[in-house]
């Protein structure tokens, strides 16, 4: 594997994380009725008990 290969799959993945990101804040700044017609509410919940999972896990 090439630096700039490297390099690259970087790059893609920190853009897809900005991605990700905006996305979230874009859903979050909608009205809580929105959010709920959307599903957005249970996707983001799940995303955060994995994220704390994650972070008691690294932090123990």
């Amino acid at each position: 594997m090439s630096v700039l290969s490297s390099i690259g799959r970087i790059a893609t993945q920190y853009a897809a994380a900005r991605a990700r990101y905006r996305s979230e804040r874009i859903l979050l700044a909608l009205p809580a009725e929105l959010r709920k017609d959307v599903g957005f509410p249970k996707l983001f919940d799940a995303k955060n008990s994995r994220r704390a999972a994650t972070f008691s896990a690294k932090v123990i």
